[in-house]
């Protein structure tokens, strides 16, 4: 696999592995054993970017990453991050919390869960209007320099926030949704992680699988799924949301791919401090995420794509008004 660098000097692979869906977000957590296999296939294909949480489960994720990266652990990259206030014993959350001290005592958490002596890119999971960034950065800065952490990121944040973490402790990369059905970074976000020498990592990259094809108006949910409460995945938005598919899959046939490997080598051809991370609990899956990397989409290709999907509107919002919240600060 082809690899790419995410800010200053974080050499990653092209396409990294999303691991929270194996513990939560879409309904029941996978078996633990076919789980692990997963995460090390991943790593024999060449995969060596993994990103969890502690909030994933909770703490549940990062206990998987670590048990199944153990073994290889100098080969690859883990990314994880705080963020939240969870109650340690019943795993309960109850809203953000990035007090510096509180970082603190999640990096050691973390550490412990994900059997390792640093995390290799901690992020702040969603900003935290109550801690001056500043502060965030400062906390992230002492865990660099006591050895504990080796970059900072964050996730959902909006470029003042970035700007002014970045001129605290150089922030190695931001993590935000970003696909062909969601493409509000490109505004303002990404301008302003090429101007700072940012790296970019697109969490649901495939639209939380609708743009694999496998999902349609008629496609039902697990109780404990996440996209159950996401206005753009009612069955209404599903079905007016299809054209998008139905593009990809045009694209895809004449070069004997898939819709998923077309909107994957799409993110890729944007910049190449993109590196987006889908998550799968599937084997074959896997093999096709990993495939993308190697399909190469020419200048007039891009042009099809961006002159067909200017003609769709994607129906539904990205998240509930209480989510939405939480993004953009």
């Amino acid at each position: 696999m082809k690899k790419r660098k995410l800010g200053n000097n974080l050499e990653v692979s092209a396409i990294g592995l999303g691991c929270m869906g194996m513990s939560s977000g879409y309904g029941p957590a996978g078996d633990r054993s076919e789980m692990i296999a997963v995460i090390r296939s991943a790593v024999e294909r060449g995969v060596t970017f993994f990103d969890t949480a502690e909030v994933y489960g909770p703490f549940a994720n990062e206990e998987l990453v670590g048990e199944a990266l153990a073994p290889v652990r100098a080969q690859v990259v883990i990314a994880t991050k705080f963020g939240f206030g969870i109650d340690p014993d019943t795993g309960k959350q109850h809203g953000l919390d990035s007090r510096p001290e509180h970082i603190k005592q999640v990096a050691e958490a973390s550490l412990k869960r994900l059997r390792t002596d640093v995390i290799d890119l901690f992020y702040q999971h969603r900003v935290d209007l109550d801690v001056p960034i500043e502060d965030v950065a400062g906390a992230v800065r002492d865990l660099i320099a006591q050895g504990k952490v080796k970059h900072f990121g964050l996730s959902e944040a909006g470029v003042s926030t970035i700007r002014r973490a970045h001129a605290v402790q150089r922030v190695t990369a931001l993590q935000s949704e970003y696909s062909l059905w969601w493409r509000e970074p490109e505004n303002e976000v990404l301008p302003a992680l090429e101007e700072l020498g940012i790296g970019f990592v697109p969490f649901s990259p495939l639209g939380r699988g609708f743009l694999t094809g496998a999902i349609d108006d008629n496609t039902t949910f697990a109780s404990h799924d996440m996209r159950n409460t996401l206005p753009r995945f009612s069955a209404d938005a599903r079905k007016a949301n299809q054209d998008v598919v139905d593009l990809l899959r045009d694209i895809a046939k004449p070069k004997k791919a898939t819709p998923a490997q077309i909107a994957l080598a799409w993110l890729l051809a944007q910049k190449p401090w993109i590196v987006p991370i889908p998550g799968t609990t599937k084997p074959h899956r896997l093999e096709e995420n990993i495939g993308a990397a190697s399909i190469e989409l020419t200048a007039d290709d891009l042009r099809s794509i961006e002159s067909a999907v200017s003609k769709v509107s994607v129906q539904g919002a990205r998240y509930p008004e209480h989510l939405q919240k939480l993004v953009g600060r």
